[in-house]
């Protein structure tokens, strides 16, 4: 979130700051103005590259001076409920289709990409992992101020998502060729596939999309981990001959519901036996299944750091003053 220097509301100037690291691929624009998207190359491990993103974070930071400074939530604790639109072809062009919903997006998400071979692995994966995002949204929930209240909710972004066709929990695909007759069905290009997980081809990896933005580069690497270490786990059974039999999305749409208004307070439903239990319980069983995979693959000190006393909506609430002053907290703590 790019911040006015003064008042700390979005400021439309992501231009001004891009054009002075014209050139860097790191740095990209967004739908929304007051929006800078920082774009990794790919990492071997979390530890490096939450050492990229701290290193990004900080060449953004000193490029913004005088213009604003930046911020990290899932949404900004105060700002109006419809702003600025980025002037390019592909923002025009979302604007004209979805018109005043379009200025309503002003969300902020970290998305995750893992590589996994080969694409049928991929796949399995991906078509796995859609169990599990109500656990990491949970866990990553960082979004409870909307319009200068407090919304209700952990994480208020996902409703607003959701005014977009494509958000929420992603459909179960049967094979490579079901997503590309998706695409062609709907008549959209790949990038405005925007559930909140996808394969991406252009990649080669599955992408969770889950996660609101983080608030410190430390926070972002636990939830990086949590993602590597799964996605690695989930490949790892695929290749020991698991089935891994993808669940109804109406089901795992009853978790995130818990997850979006209660975060790491609330309950989770066991998606086969409709056992309930505490979301603290079920992401500890989760986070001791992922140690060893993470011991593995290098990221048991991010994924070590997890922890399940708070989230970051939680941190937000507890700071006192109101949402500007909220907003001044999470601009402190960006380079955390």
């Amino acid at each position: 979130m790019l911040l006015h220097p003064a008042t700390l509301d979005l400021t439309p100037r992501a231009s001004d700051v891009l054009e002075r690291v014209s050139g860097d691929p790191r740095f990209k624009p967004e739908l929304p103005a007051a929006q800078l998207e920082i774009m990794l190359p790919p990492a071997a491990t979390v530890a490096e590259a939450a050492a990229a993103l701290s290193a990004a974070r900080a060449d953004l930071a000193a490029a913004a001076s005088g213009i604003g400074v930046i911020a990290g939530a899932g949404a900004h604790p105060f700002a109006a409920t419809e702003g600025v639109l980025t002037e390019a072809q592909r923002y025009e062009a979302i604007a004209r289709e979805y018109g005043p919903i379009a200025r309503r997006q002003l969300v902020f998400g970290l998305h995750v990409h893992v590589a996994v071979r080969p694409a049928e692995r991929a796949l399995a994966v991906y078509n796995a992992i859609r169990s599990y995002l109500p656990l990491i949204a949970a866990l990553a929930a960082n979004a409870p101020f909307y319009a200068g209240e407090d919304s209700g909710l952990v994480s208020v972004r996902p409703k607003i998502s959701e005014l977009l066709p494509r958000q929420g929990v992603p459909p179960p695909l049967a094979s490579w060729d079901d997503l590309e007759q998706a695409l062609r069905w709907a008549g959209i290009d790949h990038a405005q596939w925007w559930w909140e997980a996808r394969l991406h081809p252009g990649f080669g990896t599955v992408e969770v999309r889950v996660p609101d933005t983080q608030t410190t580069v430390t926070e972002t690497a636990a939830i990086a981990a949590v993602v590597h270490a799964l996605t690695a786990w989930l490949a790892d059974r695929h290749a020991a001959g698991e089935p891994l039999d993808p669940a109804p999305s109406w089901r795992i749409a009853e978790n995130r519901w818990s997850a979006c208004r209660h975060g790491l307070e609330g309950r989770m439903i066991d998606l086969v036996t409709g056992e309930v239990a505490p979301t603290r319980e079920r992401l500890a069983a989760l986070l001791e299944d992922l140690a060893p995979t993470a011991r593995r693959i290098g990221c048991a000190t991010e994924l070590a750091a997890i922890g399940l006393d708070a989230d970051s909506a939680t941190r937000q609430r507890a700071v006192r003053g109101g949402p500007h002053v909220v907003t001044a907290w999470l601009a402190g703590r960006f380079l955390g």
